[in-house]
């Protein structure tokens, strides 16, 4: 299959967790000395001096950001976590024990020579804003030597994405089918937060953190009125949750972080119709949903008519961190992507493209999970005669003005459907006609009978 080339030039925690109530801990945690081969000498202001600060966790920040000490000085900590989340206080990134919520510690650092920086050590809390500056009288970090504060490019080490690598012969494309919604009544749902390392483009890999192993999570599907009971499991190393934009639920109940090993139910009933997203609620939540906690849930509105074929998209971004390794928070919040895709992987449905027949009656369902791009959905060649969006048909077939739709648009979070019917065998491109994002994986093919598979 050829790759699309320059033609398309393809290539808050949900904060109202219930803090638990645990017995405060105490604990002390020394570290060595810091200072490099500048070190400040013993006659230095501080020298045999311990200078004691109190110092707050939360969800996520810590209180104060920053410190002045004594050149030559210890440094006590009295650290409380007066968050929802097990947190760490760890200078320059080395090994602390966590801190459970509720909790407190003392640390011993020392003596501190030259400025530095401590962080919390848990994924993607640092970047968050878990970050205690510690400055020196009299020292400025840019003459500090090793412990001094430098911009680094916030690229290096990441990996990259060629747009013009093919997958390999055993890569196999997510199969965008979605079936009907069952007679059910009551739907039963197994989903187990998993972290998992995954291809997301050719060659580039990601630790992703997933419903049941896949990014985005299973595509759900039932009727208004359905019950949906899902029995969420946390298994993986890091608090957890879900968000159904589905369901109307007190959110401090059903949507609460869980820890590793624990479980919720999760029961609502589908009172409106649509096609929603969910995606996990735990702070950073902006981390959680842009490294790969996210899916759709399709309530079919009432007398939903039937088609041939009938597919599901899902839109979000790539930002992505080292390879194998999970993605970058830093880049997410400044909205710098590497990619957008459909259905998890950079340009999968140009390697592998959807297979429709000539007269068909297609309905695409479209859901934007992604964290910061809107989506302008689009296909080549094609005239929409039906569109969803929101909760009511924007058009419907037989209309006395002959309407049809070229586009259709959705914000983050937002879903719809289309449809059409294929008339003749051929190609036929979709995309994200944002044409930036069109560019750079967002876009895929329709091929009608045994046309070629080629790029518009």
């Amino acid at each position: 299959m050829p790759v699309i080339g320059a033609t398309l030039a393809l290539g808050l925690v949900i904060g109202l967790a219930l803090v638990g109530i645990f017995q405060p801990q105490s604990a002390s945690t020394e570290a060595a000395p810091v200072g490099g081969a500048n070190a400040v000498p013993a006659a230095a202001p501080g020298a045999g001096k311990t200078m004691t600060f109190d110092i707050e966790l939360g969800d996520l920040y810590v209180k104060p950001s920053s410190i002045e000490v004594d050149a030559g000085a210890k440094v006590k900590l009295n650290v409380v976590n007066k968050g929802a989340m097990d947190h760490t206080l760890a200078l320059k990134g080395e090994d602390t024990p966590l801190i459970k919520p509720g909790a407190a510690t003392t640390m011993n650092w020392g003596p501190i020579n030259e400025p530095t920086q401590a962080w919390c050590t848990v994924e993607g809390h640092k970047a968050a804003g878990m970050l205690l500056d510690i400055r020196v009288k009299g020292v400025a970090a840019a003459d500090s030597g090793a412990g001094a504060v430098t911009k680094a490019d916030p690229n290096a080490g990441n990996a990259k994405i060629d747009a013009n690598a093919a997958p390999s012969a055993r890569w196999k494309a997510v199969d965008p089918t979605v079936r009907p919604a069952d007679d059910q009544k009551v739907h039963q749902v197994d989903l187990h937060v998993r972290e998992k390392k995954a291809e997301v483009a050719p060659g580039v890999t990601q630790t992703l953190w997933t419903y049941n192993g896949t990014a985005p999570g299973p595509t759900l599907r039932g009727k208004v009125g359905d019950t949906f009971r899902v029995k969420l499991t946390n298994d993986g190393s890091m608090n957890h949750s879900i968000d159904f934009h589905a369901s109307k639920v007190a959110p401090n109940v059903q949507m609460r972080p869980i820890k590793p090993g624990e479980s919720l139910v999760y029961e609502f009933k589908a009172n409106y119709a649509g096609i929603f997203t969910y995606h996990c609620g735990a702070a950073p939540m902006i981390h959680h949903m842009g490294n790969g906690m996210f899916g759709a849930v399709i309530v079919d509105p009432p007398n939903l008519r039937k088609v041939d074929k009938e597919i599901a998209l899902v839109q979000s971004e790539l930002y992505l961190g080292p390879q194998g390794k999970a993605s970058d928070l830093t880049k997410m919040m400044a909205g710098t992507n590497d990619g957008v895709v459909f259905n998890g992987y950079y340009n999968q449905y140009v390697h592998q493209p959807v297979k429709v027949k000539v007269g068909d009656r297609v309905r695409i369902w479209v859901d934007n999970a992604a964290i910061n791009e809107p989506l302008a959905f689009h296909t080549v060649g094609l005239i929409f005669d039906t569109v969803w969006k929101e909760g009511e048909y924007l058009l419907k077939p037989g209309s006395p003005d002959k309407g049809g739709s070229q586009t259709l648009d959705l914000s983050t979070t937002q879903g719809g459907f289309v449809e059409f019917t294929v008339d003749k065998a051929g190609t036929y491109t979709f995309v994200n006609h944002i044409m930036k994002d069109l560019s750079r994986g967002a876009a895929g093919l329709l091929v009608a009978g045994d046309a070629p598979a080629e790029a518009h």
